[in-house]
């Protein structure tokens, strides 16, 4: 009976519950919910003021890097003619390498166009007479019009600026042999005799108008000419002091224009960057140190030193570079980086490395956390930067000299790649 009466109070109990959390389940829902929020804020806000308390050592690389602004000395010969007011036409294209002696670019003629339009017109006629002719004579053309049709076809299919240019010179020399055969074959006083003769007298006119100018030197064709080519020289880089290059008012990162007077050659072999700079590495920089430059492009060069300038608290430097000369030829004033070193290997933050005195010796070490249990690591620290250093493991030798004894050498573990390392809060 007992028993029985027990069952019923707990059954009555659990009725008494599940009433309960019946009638209240949306207010326990709520109650639940809110201190699952409350536990995700508290963890948030936790891993925000301290985001993690380890860090995995990784293999990475390390600098230390100046941004600059640089102006760029080339070495660069100006081609003019007497009738640069004609205009250009460029037979080589920008940033194309030539050899010494090669046509680089021509003068139109005085009244070019005309003379050209009477010419094409004249031929239009001639090619009219010549089928109208039956002189068997008149077949040793045929060669040349066979290279002509086949030119024609070419431009259709051809996207080079350089092999159009090339392909429509082709069929202009061809007309004109043709012209002249047939000149030679037809009778004096003819029809087509008087066409050949005119269109001749008016070939004649162009050429003599024409003015070619060809490389003095070999190196790489630019038409972008603005009148410092004889200042910015390389001649002599003890003249540029920070007065003189803030005195050429030049923008950075502006474009040289084109010019259609004039064209000129550049050494592509190398440059020449000049900076004013204020840095420690500056100072103690020394004219022969090998160092690398990052350019506008992203593209890393290595660069030597040429030339120092001290000045004040200031210095004025001169790197010379031998690659990536191309991608300045568009540019008297860049904004550019100098690497003054970097270091490739295990990388820690700083906040991870601690320092003790050991021995009588300073030495530096860091905390791994490895499955539950700590490990303290010396390190040698091969660079540094604000926020990174490269380290290493002492040799046995280095830790000897240290005043470590065999067994505590022996016992000391070392820092790999991976291994999970304490930040110090």
């Amino acid at each position: 009976m007992e028993k029985r009466t027990e069952e019923q109070n707990k059954e009555k109990k659990h009725n008494k519950l599940v009433s309960f959390f019946k009638k209240h389940k949306k207010k326990i829902l709520f109650i639940l919910i809110l201190c699952i929020l409350i536990y995700i804020v508290f963890i948030v806000v936790n891993l925000i003021k301290n985001p993690t308390d380890t860090v995995f050592v990784e293999m990475g690389q390390i600098e230390e890097k100046e941004t600059a602004v640089g102006y760029i000395i080339r070495d660069e010969t100006v081609l003019k003619g007497e009738n640069y007011k004609n205009g250009i036409e460029q037979i080589k294209t920008e940033g194309e390498k030539v050899a010494k002696g090669e046509p680089i670019f021509r003068y139109y003629s005085n009244n070019e166009e005309s003379l050209i339009k009477k010419i094409q017109e004249l031929d239009a006629k001639i090619d009219e007479a010549m089928a109208e002719e039956d002189n068997p004579l008149l077949g040793d053309t045929k060669l040349l019009e066979e290279q002509i049709d086949t030119k024609i076809s070419e431009l259709y299919r051809e996207s080079s600026l350089t092999k159009i240019k090339d392909a429509k010179q082709t069929i202009s020399n061809n007309m004109t042999k043709k012209a002249k055969i047939v000149g030679e074959y037809s009778p004096s006083g003819s029809y087509l005799k008087k066409l050949i003769d005119e269109r001749s007298k008016y070939e004649n006119e162009l050429n003599s108008g024409a003015e070619q100018l060809t490389a003095v030197k070999s190196g790489v064709v630019s038409y972008r000419v603005d009148g410092y080519e004889d200042i910015l020289t390389t001649d002599d880089f003890s003249k540029y002091t920070k007065e003189f290059l803030e005195d050429l008012n030049l923008k950075t990162g502006q474009i040289i224009p084109t010019s259609n007077e004039s064209g000129k050659i550049i050494d592509n072999y190398s440059c020449y960057i000049v900076s004013v700079l204020d840095s420690d590495y500056a100072k103690d920089a020394e004219v022969g140190d090998e160092l690398t430059l990052r350019l506008p492009s992203g593209e890393d060069v290595s660069a030597t030193i040429e030339y120092i300038t001290n000045q004040d608290n200031e210095c004025v430097i001169t790197f010379k570079i031998d690659k990536g000369v191309e991608e300045l030829i568009s540019y008297r004033k860049i904004s550019f980086s100098i690497i003054w070193w970097s270091e490739t290997g295990l990388k820690v933050p700083n906040s991870a490395i601690s320092e003790e005195e050991q021995n009588g010796n300073k030495v530096s070490y860091v905390v791994r956390s490895r499955v539950g249990y700590e490990d303290k690591i010396l390190v040698k620290i091969l660079k540094s930067n604000e926020k990174y250093s490269v380290v290493t493991n002492y040799t046995t030798e280095e830790l000897t000299e240290m005043g470590y004894s065999s067994s505590e050498i022996r016992s000391m573990p070392n820092i790999t790649i991976y291994d999970e390392i304490l930040i110090n809060k």
